[in-house]
């Protein structure tokens, strides 16, 4: 067996068991390494928190609705913008895929019952879904890079979205919006907070668990190892998109419960302000390190800061200069980790 068998052969194992001979301690670090941003971003959060508590003393449960409904379609933006880097890609289509999402769902909504909306709602996310494994088709058909054809798909699904509604209109059931709106026991429990945690938790947790999950992993990580050992680095590309699709359709969805209408320009921002809370969360954008807890995190972080600079009387938009800086340190910190690490 030679030497290329033999690694690819070791790599296999370890996509099958990727703590195979370790102690719980082990595994735990090794967990820990990769997704630092489980520790992180946190504090970050619970720090940016505490500010704005003690910039707005008045602050309560009405507030703390709607960051979080605020915070719901970037989060899903994050989520998906994160599944595609884990894998080695980049998805600027995200914000077009949601607008068709949040267009689609409140146009056919509009005058539809509760349970209707339902089925509705999961038509989208199907939709939303296959608008995915068209950009991975793309992507792995054409070999051109990723940035390339999801700019431009991105393009297209913006299109897709005018068509469907040429201006902000639509509607849904009220039922169907207090899934989003509101709060559950408590007043400080939002609805949006606990369907975000649901809709993540019923889809990651399980692809992130299965070989599926970890040939994602793998890809994003050395994709010419990955391929040496087996695994289908195609398919794994491809269902990392379908994943980003999904994730993008419950965030449009997420849109017209949280706004009430549809709107074709509905997610301009959140494709580059994904990609922000992809950064500060912790996803390497060389791919194979990270999760999507970490960005999703990043998400409310980024909502809290026009919300702060609000409360201080400051003009919202400087959030982005803020929003670019965090990006820069975030980037610096990882380079000079590498750095280090590397001189070991």
């Amino acid at each position: 067996m030679n030497a290329t068998a033999i690694r690819a052969s070791a790599l296999s194992n370890d996509i099958r068991r990727p703590n195979a001979g370790l102690g719980f301690i082990d595994k735990i670090n090794g967990a820990l390494a990769n997704h630092r941003a489980l520790i992180g971003m946190p504090a970050l959060l619970v720090a940016f928190l505490a500010a704005t508590v003690a910039i707005h003393p008045g602050f309560d449960s009405f507030d703390a609705q709607s960051i979080a409904m605020a915070a719901l379609p970037l989060a899903f933006a994050a989520a998906a913008q994160a599944v595609v880097v884990i894998s080695g890609g980049i998805d600027l289509s995200i914000g077009s895929v949601m607008a068709v999402a949040n267009v689609l769902a409140a146009s056919t909504m509009r005058n539809a019952s509760f349970t209707e909306s339902l089925f509705l709602a999961i038509a989208v996310l199907l939709a939303g879904a296959a608008i995915g494994a068209v950009n991975g088709l793309m992507v792995v058909a054409s070999r051109v890079p990723d940035v390339i054809v999801t700019l431009t798909t991105g393009f297209i699904w913006g299109g897709v979205a005018l068509l469907i509604l040429e201006k902000p209109g639509g509607g849904a059931p009220e039922e169907f919006l207090n899934l989003g709106t509101g709060a559950f026991v408590t007043d400080w429990l939002s609805n949006s907070l606990i369907l975000l945690v649901l809709a993540l938790a019923a889809i990651w947790i399980p692809v992130s668990m299965s070989k599926t999950g970890l040939r994602i992993y793998a890809t994003g990580s050395d994709e010419i190892a990955a391929f040496r050992s087996g695994v289908n680095v195609k398919l794994a590309r491809l269902l990392a998109y379908v994943l980003s699709g999904l994730f993008s359709a419950i965030g449009g969805v997420g849109l017209t419960m949280t706004t009430g209408i549809g709107s074709p320009r509905a997610g301009v921002l959140y494709t580059l302000s994904g990609l922000a809370a992809v950064v500060i969360g912790g996803v390497s954008l060389t791919g194979g390190r990270g999760g999507i807890v970490g960005p999703v995190i990043a998400a409310f972080v980024l909502t809290l800061i026009p919300v702060d600079l609000i409360f201080l009387n400051i003009d919202p938009n400087f959030g982005q200069v803020i929003q670019g800086t965090l990006i820069v340190l975030v980037v610096m910190a990882g380079g000079l980790i590498a750095s280090m690490r590397k001189a070991k």
